[in-house]
């Protein structure tokens, strides 16, 4: 079978007994896109992963180091790929060859594939007869709703080259997505892309949050931004209304815009970089504030700070409108309006909301909701009429 095991252990399900929680026939071979970074599709796909233990995962790359100790007890797979030891920070240079890596990733011999994909895993090619299950954080961002952010990555004279690879992967991409595979969306701005890019239905499962990793701390004055520090996340809009409204803010997270920013805003914000989840935790807690500036399919970070008892103020669309209860758990600006946001900061609206309510909401968004939400999904999808060759 194509693929290297980068823990030399077998995919096919363990024959002992003794360590089996479901029946053979039961567990599925479980497909990630990249495993590279702990982030909120990985979060998720390892929730995902506890469903199944000791289940098989299949991956184009993995990082040992970040997952070995998450994922122990499940058999990992990678594509040919893993040799070249791409990292998060140079996998980009592989796009072209990612489209085919996903199709060869070893999924024969299963009666039943769980995929989670924000790319590529949805692409893997299962045996006639099989039944494929995808949860799907958004489709291909570069390829269909931020093509001119993906074209910007490269320098200006391959630009013309890489609107070609994207658009090739657009056509893969649609192909993909017409093979039979259930879907379920993330939220349901990812259920309408999917909807309108490949013309595919989608249900939907919210993703998990760890709630007990957060509690309420006493608030304190300073804003908290967390996530990638890359151009489509708006951090620009979030750091100049602080900047405005005369706001400390703390920013966690890194990325390739991290220099630019720093050089920007390094007199009004403190930059943290990536830190580990009991200081992230911390901060969640003893924040005035998060604020999300822009338009996530999910975003977890809004759920986790309101489960520390701390209100949002985000980017009004996408998953806020299914996280976020406005004037009760936080308030909503228009996309890419910093003096919006600004003015909600001077309000000083948000100290009035009761932490209580924040918690509270939070915990729709638990692990057992949705490992529950998953497990409904595939016995649904294992209903269907089998998928033909």
């Amino acid at each position: 079978m194509p693929g290297s095991d980068s823990r030399g252990a077998s995919m096919q399900p363990s024959d002992n007994p003794t360590t089996a929680t479901v029946t053979d026939a039961e567990r599925p071979v479980l497909v990630h896109d990249y495993l590279l970074v702990m982030r909120g599709a990985e979060r998720t796909f390892a929730r995902m992963a506890d469903i199944w233990p000791q289940a098989a995962i299949a991956t184009l790359l993995y990082d040992r180091d970040v997952f070995g100790e998450r994922l122990a007890g499940h058999p990992i797979r990678t594509s040919r790929l893993q040799r070249l030891g791409a990292r998060q920070s140079t996998f980009k240079a592989l796009l072209p060859a990612l489209p085919a890596a996903a199709e060869r990733l070893p999924v024969a011999g299963y009666e039943l594939i769980v995929s989670s994909s924000s790319a590529f895993a949805h692409g893997v090619r299962p045996d006639p007869g099989a039944t494929h299950v995808c949860y799907c954080h958004a489709p291909f961002r570069y390829a269909w709703y931020e093509q001119e952010a993906g074209v910007a990555q490269v320098p200006r004279p391959a630009r013309p080259a890489m609107r070609q690879i994207l658009k090739r992967i657009r056509r893969w991409d649609r192909a993909a997505a017409q093979d039979g595979t259930h879907y379920i969306a993330n939220s349901r701005l990812t259920q309408e892309r999917i909807r309108s890019f490949w013309g595919v239905e989608a249900d939907i499962v919210h993703p998990p949050v760890e709630l007990e990793r957060f509690a309420p701390a006493t608030a304190g004055h300073r804003l908290l931004f967390v996530g990638e520090l890359v151009r489509h996340k708006q951090v620009d809009v979030a750091l100049q209304a602080a900047r405005d409204a005369r706001m400390p803010i703390d920013v966690v997270g890194g990325g390739a815009d991290e220099p630019r920013l720093r050089a920007e805003y390094g007199a009004s914000a403190e930059f943290l970089g990536r830190v580990d989840d009991d200081r992230l935790a911390e901060l969640y807690g003893s924040c005035r504030a998060l604020v999300v500036p822009n338009v996530e399919e999910f975003g977890i970070t809004a759920v986790e700070a309101q489960a520390s008892g701390r209100p949002v103020i985000a980017a009004d669309g996408g998953g806020v409108r299914e996280t976020v209860i406005e004037g009760e758990t936080g308030f909503f600006f228009p996309t890419g309006d910093a003096a919006a946001l600004a003015t909600i900061l001077r309000s000083g609206a948000v100290d009035s909301l009761n932490p209580v309510d924040a918690v509270r909401n939070s915990h729709r968004f638990s692990v057992q909701n949705f490992q529950d939400g998953i497990r409904r999904q595939v016995a649904l999808a294992r209903a269907r009429p089998a998928r033909q060759g």
